[in-house]
């Protein structure tokens, strides 16, 4: 997911130069894995390559960057053991880029190319007169003007299964995927439940609509992945949303609630529809769709009650971190089940 860049743009808006910091190259065990991001600035920082004294270190040094107006792109390798006295062992290769207030249409451009579907690298040159990243697909790589190991690394990354980001082996280009954003979910109801909820997700590698037709009781504040939608017709929001996005009832209403699952089951397309309530709710549910002619196969698609089965407590915060569990459980599967598909 691309949510570092919503970050960048945040970051510059409100200090006008940042550093990100990627995990180029991951080699034997470190504490993230490759592509892993945080961007800092003088004040902030945003993200984690995996926390402890590598976190420090690189920090550090990007906030030394910004005191010295530092510019460009470079690499610093950190032998986790030997330079840093960490448990894990490996060796982690850190990228370093310096942005400004100037990268705000280059900002733009590619959080409209994490929307369009379109499988994108993002290729960056690694020199202190670096430029800002180019893009590039798989079929129009030769068009891009890039040196042969930047385009041998787009074409490899964006037609092989594996999205791992890549390193040249002269370290002089570093190339990772824009990955659409197909992680989508839709909260409906501003309640106790779906505040913790959308907090937790503000953590996650996803994008949030929240849904509620109280427009002055959503917070003042919101994590960055997530989009307010105040409207007296949430059923519209169910209409207008991306198939194979997860949808997530918990309205004031059981009758709104019972609205929102008509509509979520009459689309079909949906990745996943989760319903709060317990298991006398959902038998009445089950009547009262089975009586407007909703099918027994398309009610049994959605998930009522709601959570990943184990984790204890009915506290709002328990709740959220069970059904955030159970989203990334799914996904997990998702994920699985299509890279056995691509290695056929």
């Amino acid at each position: 997911m691309n949510e570092w860049i919503t970050h960048l743009r945040i970051a510059l808006a409100d200090e006008r130069r940042a550093v990100l910091v990627t995990l180029a190259a991951a080699r034997g065990s470190t504490p993230r894995e490759a592509g892993a991001k945080m961007i800092v600035t003088a004040h902030t920082a945003n993200g984690s390559i995996g926390g402890g004294h590598l976190e420090f270190e690189a920090t550090e040094i990007a906030r030394r960057a910004l005191a010295q107006n530092g510019s460009g792109a470079w690499l610093v390798r950190f032998p986790l053991a030997a330079r840093l006295g960490q448990c894990c062992g490996g060796v982690a290769t850190l990228l370093f880029q310096h942005f400004d207030d100037g990268a705000s249409e280059w900002i733009a451009e590619i959080e409209r190319h994490a929307l369009d579907g379109t499988p994108r690298a993002l290729v960056s040159r690694i020199a202190a007169d670096a430029a800002l990243p180019q893009t590039a697909t798989a079929t129009a790589v030769d068009e891009t003007p890039l040196a042969l190991e930047a385009r041998v690394a787009v074409t490899k990354l964006l037609t092989e299964p594996a999205q791992t980001p890549v390193l040249t082996a002269d370290g002089g280009w570093f190339v990772e995927r824009i990955v659409p954003c197909d992680f989508r979910v839709l909260v409906f109801g501003n309640g106790h439940v779906g505040r913790a909820l959308v907090q937790v997700l503000g953590t996650l590698p996803c994008s949030v609509t929240w849904i509620d037709e109280r427009e002055d009781d959503f917070p003042a504040s919101v994590p960055a992945n997530v989009a307010l939608v105040a409207t007296d017709a949430p059923e519209d929001e169910v209409r207008r949303a991306a198939p194979g996005s997860m949808f997530l009832v918990m309205t004031h209403s059981h009758a709104l609630d019972l609205e929102l699952a008509a509509a979520i089951l009459a689309r079909g397309d949906f990745s996943y529809f989760g319903l709060i309530g317990s298991a006398s709710k959902r038998a009445q549910f089950e009547r009262r769709l089975s009586a407007r002619g909703v099918s027994a196969a398309c009610i049994a698609r959605m998930t009522c009650p709601i959570g990943l089965a184990g984790v204890p407590g009915k506290t709002p915060g328990a709740i959220a971190v069970a059904v955030a569990a159970e989203l990334l459980q799914l996904r997990a599967n998702d994920a699985s089940v299509a890279d056995r598909r691509a290695a056929r």
